[in-house]
């Protein structure tokens, strides 16, 4: 017959008093790597980095823990393990800068990739956001944002808008320039996964392609309207909230025509013979196309989350 008594004989399993007596079932084990691991289950992730916020989800009644990075640093994971969730986004690109008697098209959002599942354990990771591409002189392309990376993954920087030429690859791509002497350009490509293509630029309408967004193309130029800039795409909240990432830049215009307006999630909306408007910080949206002899929109620079499940109920 099993005696229990003898598993421990100077105490009786009955008698244990929860973690006063815990080290005497494994004596060479302190209680504090174990209690909530090891023999009763998994040892629950002990992470710094970021902005840590934590919610409970009213869907599945789970507790998360969410590590923001507005800017490049270290997810630090000082003991336990976990699979976390993660969306990247990159930086977005700068509208067109446009020259005299012609407009810049709307920048390209940077590229967004989210996935679940990934295994963690004690260690260092390096998260890098990527910055948004900033503004230029009048007569410029607009600058390409720059990639953002973590856990292995990276995503591409958004494209530029043009002047006079076509619209920058990218995660998505920029928007097309329109040019001074009636050419119509091809708005840029996008990453495939990541985001889509910039809108195309019309021939005689001096007006530029929208720049593409994670959900959407770019807008082409139509008449005296310019493109506007692609639709943005919802991924992980901090908390319940699910904000909306990644929008293109509108397209500019010379006087008498309509700027296109900034992509959902913050993309900047072209201006009518003026500076193109800044992307909203931190969503890796695309900055707006300039009008006639005006500086471009900025892009935005992008964001990282890393999300896990605390065990907590």
């Amino acid at each position: 017959m099993f005696r229990q008594d003898r598993t421990n004989p100077s105490t009786a399993v009955s008698n244990w008093r929860g973690r006063h007596d815990a080290p005497k079932a494994w004596p060479s084990t302190a209680v504090s790597t174990w209690t909530n691991g090891g023999l009763f289950g998994a040892v629950p992730l002990v992470a710094t980095g970021g902005i840590i916020t934590q919610y409970v989800d009213s869907g599945d009644s789970k507790t998360y823990r969410v590590h923001a990075f507005r800017g490049s640093g270290k997810f630090v994971v000082a003991s336990g393990e976990a699979n976390v969730d993660y969306l990247i986004v990159a930086g977005g690109g700068s509208g067109g800068a446009a020259s005299s008697a012609a407009v810049g098209g709307g920048a390209g959002a940077g590229g967004v990739l989210t996935g679940t599942g990934v295994a963690v354990s004690a260690g260092t990771y390096t998260v890098t956001v990527g910055a948004g591409g900033a503004q230029r002189a009048a007569g410029n392309v607009g600058y390409a944002g720059a990639n953002s990376s973590a856990l292995s993954q990276t995503a591409t920087a958004g494209g530029y808008g043009a002047n006079e030429q076509n619209g920058g690859a990218g995660g998505s791509g920029g928007g097309a320039g329109m040019s001074a002497v009636s050419a119509s350009f091809t708005g840029g490509a996008g990453t495939v996964g990541q985001g889509n293509d910039g809108g195309d630029s019309g021939g005689s309408s001096y007006c530029g392609g929208g720049g593409g967004g994670k959900g959407a193309v770019g807008g082409d130029a139509s008449g005296t309207t310019a493109g506007s800039g692609g639709a943005g795409a919802t991924g992980y909240g901090l908390g319940e909230a699910t904000p909306t990432y990644a929008g293109g830049g509108g397209g500019g215009a010379v006087s008498g025509g309509t700027a296109g307006s900034g992509g959902s999630g913050g993309g900047g909306n072209g201006a009518v013979s003026a500076t193109g408007v800044g992307a909203v910080p931190n969503t890796g949206s695309g900055g707006g196309g300039a009008g006639a002899s005006s500086t471009n929109g900025a892009g935005a620079t992008g964001i990282v989350l890393i999300r896990y499940d605390t065990g907590l109920t």
